[in-house]
């Protein structure tokens, strides 16, 4: 009876260990390795005035042999997962890509208290009586408006002392991270490339004009605005800009201002290379610069001096004088106009990015006032800038209507009266321009005209210091 037992236990024995051994092992993680900035070896930005930027960079690694994963930090906070390429500069053919993760659950409070409902923390308290911290521990119960926690029986909330916490949860993370799944067969020591589009970084030029006395010649100064928020910092990087208007599926937020860090490179000379890339222009910074994030950096790109200006003292109409019967003179504004050739006999000749240009020009002390700004578009070699800069002060104007007919079907007689007084003490030209619609033709007038468009006519008028000039003119209409 003994030996029959005996047999039975082996059996048991040896079934409990086949059992175990056909049992599928568990499957053990992949081995990971990580890479922070201090592994970079090159890092590249080319920026966009469209609040986008092409991050490059080059690291130094270590990758295990066959399938593992990789942590690759200190990306910018804003990139766009989608738009991300990574290669080995190493082997190329050696290194696959299987999987790419995005991690970007953050660590902050809220997220942290969130993590440990239903666990147990810590909460420390000063009594006020003894001058000693106490501790309890608590289970976190709610963290919806403020966590609610359960201290034995008792349910409190608005805790005022600390909260510890035993540990960081594996699914919160410091700062965005890439997690790529690879199967390396190349060596452990490789030279990696990542490239990946992110937002929240956009440029902007911004020019300064200063004028001359007589305001026929004036200098410019030209200025790289650098606005990065997009949660990367971008050490040491070569950096380029392109200007151009390229096509976004998706628009992003406007560009605002923040109160932010202001970093002044004062350059004696431009320190940017233009070139034609594509249908746009790129400008490359010829030394390395450091980006933050939060920052606001400006860089000098172009200088010119002597470039003749012209000034004009300009008059707009507006259609609607010419649809109704009217008596009542128009009180209208000069306006106040500069306008510069960017070519290269005149100095400039350099593809400008749009932005915004600002005018000053010394006082009689000396001192440099401001006398007033205007935005221009992407302006190429050889075309034209105009600014309007302001509305004239001592050149005033005055407009009626003197005579309306309506001389057949369709068709309307007007005559109209634009008095220029000029208060300055030099002689001023003043042009003005008339809008006039329909199939028009001029039936008088006291001054030349020309005819700039369909509906567009232009007059010379000489306005004599303290004196003034009076223009008429009377058209047919037909509409």
């Amino acid at each position: 009876m003994i030996l029959r037992y005996t047999i039975l236990f082996l059996c048991l024995i040896v079934c409990v260990a086949q059992g175990s051994s056909s049992a599928p092992a568990a499957q053990e993680e992949p081995a990971a390795s990580s890479s922070d900035a201090s592994d970079r070896t090159a890092l590249a930005i080319t920026i966009y005035n469209s609040n986008i930027a092409l991050v490059k960079e080059e690291r130094k690694v270590s990758l295990s042999h066959g399938v593992g994963a990789l942590r690759f930090m200190d990306v910018a906070a804003q990139i766009m997962p989608a738009t991300v390429h990574i290669k080995s500069l190493t082997n190329p053919d050696a290194l696959v890509i299987l999987e790419q993760n995005y991690e970007y659950d953050l660590l902050n409070p809220q997220k942290l208290l969130d993590k440990y409902v239903g666990r147990n923390v810590r909460l420390y308290q000063k009594n006020q009586y003894t001058d000693k911290e106490e501790v309890v521990t608590a289970k976190v119960l709610s963290n919806n408006g403020g966590p609610i926690f359960q201290v034995g029986n008792d349910v409190t909330f608005g805790h005022p002392g600390r909260i510890l916490f035993p540990g960081v949860p594996e699914n919160l993370i410091a700062k965005p991270t890439l997690v790529w799944l690879l199967n390396n067969s190349a060596p452990a020591h490789q030279k990696i490339e990542a490239s990946y589009l992110t937002g929240g970084i956009t440029w902007r030029a911004d020019y300064v004009v200063t004028l001359n006395d007589r305001d026929d010649r004036a200098s410019l100064g030209g200025w790289v605005t650098i606005d990065n928020k997009s949660g990367g910092m971008y050490q040491n990087a070569r950096v380029k800009l392109v200007a151009g208007d390229i096509n976004r599926v998706k628009d992003e937020p406007a560009y605002e201002r923040r109160d932010v860090r202001l970093a002044m490179a004062a350059a004696p000379a431009p320190q940017f290379k233009e070139e034609e890339f594509f249908e746009y222009h790129i400008y490359t910074l010829q030394r390395p610069s450091t980006i933050k994030d939060n920052q606001i950096k400006q860089i000098s790109f172009v200088e010119a001096n002597d470039i003749p200006v012209a000034k004009e003292l300009v008059l707009r109409g507006d259609a609607s004088y010419y649809w109704n019967q009217s008596t009542d003179p128009v009180q209208k504004k000069i306006g106040v106009f500069i306008e510069i050739s960017n070519k290269k006999e005149q100095n400039l000749g350099m593809p400008l990015p749009k932005g915004i240009v600002r005018a000053y020009k010394q006082d009689k002390e000396g001192s440099l006032q401001f006398v007033g700004e205007d935005k221009i578009e992407h302006t190429p070699k050889d075309e034209k800038i105009r600014i309007k800069l302001g509305d004239a002060f001592d050149v005033v104007a005055t407009r009626k209507q003197t005579d309306w007919k309506k001389s057949a079907k369709n068709i309307y007689e007007s005559s109209y009266e634009v008095s220029i007084r000029n208060h300055k003490k030099e002689d001023v030209t003043v042009k003005v321009i008339e809008p006039i619609p329909g199939d028009w033709s001029m039936l008088n007038n006291s001054h030349e005209f020309r005819k700039t468009t369909s509906h567009g006519v232009e007059f010379i008028v000489p306005v004599p210091k303290d004196k003034e000039a009076t223009l008429t003119y009377s058209v047919r209409m037909k509409f």
